[in-house]
């Protein structure tokens, strides 16, 4: 059970409401850590464009969905597994990669980018930080500017679980992807 009071959109101020209107309007998520970050509505706002502005990066959205899913798994956020495993999928990631980050196996990836998205993910969660090796792979393979969005794709993400742990947020029964124990 969610421990924060899902908040309806007439217990809402009029800052709330207006931001909350705005993110339905444009067709950004309401639930899950949303939930939390509407209690600040310029948290809620910041987060929806950080999200935007990640999203709008030349990383595919394969590369960034296997690096939502690595963050995801280390943080076991089962509000966020259960929603990005779909977003994964509808963005080509394969359920055997899906599965394998589950299981927290090297997932069988073939492509150097999405290989590098997976261990520079991984690696700066469990050390918190990137090895010189990592890191030049990683700066040759993605340049500075798509390296930092993928750096702050992991940031981003880990702030969504933190929070969705932190208020124990239930996974939606319409989206039945569960982390495996």
């Amino acid at each position: 059970m969610t421990r924060i009071k899902i908040l309806e959109r007439g217990d809402m101020n009029e800052e709330q409401g207006k931001v909350y209107d705005d993110v339905k309007a444009a067709g950004g998520p309401l639930g899950g850590p949303y939930w939390a970050y509407i209690r600040n509505p310029a948290l809620m706002r910041l987060a929806q464009d950080v999200s935007n502005t990640l999203r709008a990066s030349d990383l595919s959205n394969r590369e960034r969905q296997i690096a939502v899913l690595t963050v995801v798994r280390h943080w076991d956020g089962q509000y966020p597994w259960a929603v990005q495993v779909k977003a994964s999928l509808a963005a080509g990631v394969d359920q055997e990669i899906v599965d394998a980050i589950n299981a927290r196996q090297t997932p069988p990836l073939t492509d150097a980018r999405e290989k590098a998205a997976y261990k520079v993910a991984g690696e700066l969660l469990a050390d918190r930080g990137l090895s010189d090796a990592t890191y030049a792979e990683a700066a040759e393979l993605f340049g500075d500017e798509q390296l930092v969005a993928l750096v702050a794709v992991i940031g981003q993400f880990s702030m969504v679980c933190c929070t969705a742990n932190a208020f124990d947020v239930t996974p939606p029964d319409a989206e039945p992807a569960r982390l495996v124990d």
